[in-house]
This record gives structure tokens, sequence and C-alpha cells, in this order.
């Protein structure tokens, strides 16, 4: 079983509204064979705590857009690992420290990723 397409229509519009916000490394993994509470995640990182959450905003303004609103908001005070829970996929805005330290990709290294478009550069 692989994620839905809603949930890929979700991830990819996160992950673009990520990267609009110069989010680094946006990544998407399908985690429908090892979870069964969501079918993807998100990650996302960002240099400061201030970018954190203008990152985080970028992308509940555009799965707002998508009629998706999130179901849980964590970390959002600290700024330094904020996980937006939209049911369908979890987004993981986290500072660049953090996601080096927590190592996700890693944990779910046996989840295969989505692919996104390459952020534009010139943007």
């Amino acid at each position: 079983m692989s994620a839905t397409p809603r949930a890929r229509e979700l991830a990819l519009a996160a992950a673009v509204a990520a990267q609009d916000k110069l989010a680094k490394e946006v990544l998407a993994l399908d985690v429908t064979s090892q979870l069964a509470l969501t079918d993807v995640f998100v990650i996302a990182s960002a240099p400061s705590e201030r970018q954190v959450s203008a990152v985080v905003d970028a992308v509940e303004e555009r799965l707002h857009t998508l009629g998706s609103k999130p179901l849980r908001r964590e970390g959002q005070r600290e700024g330094r690992w904020v996980l937006l829970d939209f049911g369908d996929i979890v987004v993981h805005v986290m500072h660049e420290e953090d996601r080096e330290f927590y190592d996700l990709e890693r944990l779910w290294k046996d989840c295969p990723p989505i692919e996104l478009p390459d952020a534009d550069p010139d943007d």
C-alpha cells in the first residue's frame, strides 16, 4: 500500500510552500507501510527559529487553500521543531541543528521517498 493521491497532493503543496520560504533539505517519505496514523512525512529544516516559524506559517496557509487544517500543532512556542499533523500528512519543520541531531531520515530509512520538485534557486 502507498500514500493516497490526496496525501501526495498535500505533501507536494507543503514541500513547495516550505521551499518558497527557503527551507533546506525538504523531503517527503511515504510512511504508509510503517504507520497506520498517516501516509506521508514531510521534513524540512531552517537555520533559525524565526525562519522555522515562517516556513510553518507558509505550509499552513498553502494547505488551508486546499481545504486542510492542522489537527494538531506541537512545538510552535519553542520554534526549534514544529510538528503539523494534517491527518493524511505530518509536516516536521526543524532547526538545522535539531534535524542533524535527531536524523529522522535515518529513523525512517526504510520508507520510500516521494519525488518532489527541486527548489528554484532563482526564486
